[in-house]
């Protein structure tokens, strides 16, 4: 007699530590903190340890790197020779990932006259 209402998925969401961007999980790159206390990439998403989320762009992993802003995600002070093995998988991923909105930049959102 009714409809039958299809079941919408629970996509979990992270939130980037440089961008502050909240995208779905698996868009998100993973560095963890181990229990053995080494920082690396977690592209699985489920080693044990203490993770924080980056974009797969460029952009947010000098911002993360060079301001910090990972090592306040994970409590730890990363190593340089850490910080430069980090940057070498970066220097893999696209500059900049392409906005939804399909420009550079996103729309103003400020009052029209």
């Amino acid at each position: 007699m009714g409809k039958r209402h299809e079941r919408r998925r629970h996509v979990p969401q992270r939130t980037c530590v440089a961008c502050r961007a909240a995208r779905p999980k698996r868009e998100l790159v993973r560095v963890v903190h181990t229990p053995e206390g080494t920082v690396l990439v977690d592209e699985s998403g489920k080693r044990s340890g203490r993770g924080a989320y980056l974009c797969r762009q460029q952009v947010c992993w000098e911002s993360a790197l060079s301001q910090r802003k990972l090592d306040r995600a994970l409590k730890v002070t990363v190593p340089a020779e850490t910080i430069d093995e980090l940057r070498e998988y970066a220097a893999e991923l696209p500059k900049q990932l392409p906005t939804e909105f399909g420009g550079e930049k996103e729309p103003d959102k400020g009052v029209s006259v």
